[in-house]
């Protein structure tokens, strides 16, 4: 009786250890990306695993393949379609390739407003006419971060002589509690696939995603480390990430 309690528990035990091994080990995960409305393969999807920051693009007949582990969750972003979260189990991994589906999202166009510049043909006239925006980024000597300038940015002033009295106070503020998500920052910067994806994209979507924190947060984050209005806009995600990557360097370095 003790021998077949003692044979059932290693065989317990070996089963376990087999399954904990399979899931740390990493898997080629297959799929095919289809549009929701007629099942037509979806080409150039990006997909991110944010759990290993690796991201890869599924091919012209929507096929893909990554390298992740058991229980990581795969963002798929496509221009025109939802952003879907897809985790990855075991029976994928078993069955092999997965069908997923993408819904088309409708993109509702602001209105823009254009402003003509009345030319006159006269060099010197025309010069003074057309507007300058004054997007610098300036640094003062002895501080190793920058900071931008222009009359859009009303505070600029104000936040280099706060920033000079209590260097860390501000960032320390910014990053304190985002310090275990900022540091995917690196995994991202290094990834040329990532990087190839968020050059592109301008809607912080998959910066979101991967670095689990809201679209909110990165705007407060660029805002308190002194960047306008105007970047926070209309820079790309790569801008953003190495933007909030370079910022946080800065804290980690004050920090020290």
């Amino acid at each position: 009786m003790k021998f077949k309690t003692t044979l059932s528990l290693l065989v317990i035990i070996t089963f376990t250890t087999i399954v904990c091994s399979q899931e740390k080990e990493l898997q080629t995960i297959t799929g095919v990306v289809m549009n929701a409305a007629n099942d037509k393969p979806l080409e150039n999807v990006n997909i991110v695993d944010i759990n290993t920051v690796k991201g890869s693009t599924t091919n012209k007949d929507g096929q893909f393949n990554v390298k992740a582990y058991i229980n990581d969750t795969l963002y798929l972003s496509y221009l025109g379609f939802r952003s879907i979260q897809v985790k990855i189990t075991e029976d994928w991994v078993k069955f092999g390739d997965v069908k997923i589906k993408m819904t088309e999202s409708a993109i509702a166009l602001q209105e823009v407003k254009l402003q003509e510049i009345q030319l006159t043909g006269y060099l010197e006239i025309d010069a003074r006419n057309i507007p300058i925006y004054d997007n610098y980024r300036y640094s003062i000597s002895g501080l190793d971060y920058a900071y931008e300038g222009g009359n859009y940015q009303k505070s600029a002033i104000s936040k280099v002589l706060q920033s000079i009295s209590n260097p860390a106070d501000l960032l320390y503020k910014t990053f304190s509690s985002k310090e275990k998500q900022m540091r995917r920052l690196r995994k991202m910067k290094m990834n040329e696939s990532i990087k190839d994806i968020l050059q592109d994209k301008f809607d912080r979507e998959t910066l979101s995603a991967v670095l689990q924190i809201s679209r909110d947060d990165i705007d407060q984050v660029l805002d308190k480390c002194n960047y306008s209005r105007d970047f926070i806009t209309t820079a790309n995600d790569l801008q953003v990430l190495d933007a909030i990557s370079n910022c946080f360097e800065e804290y980690r370095a004050i920090n020290r």
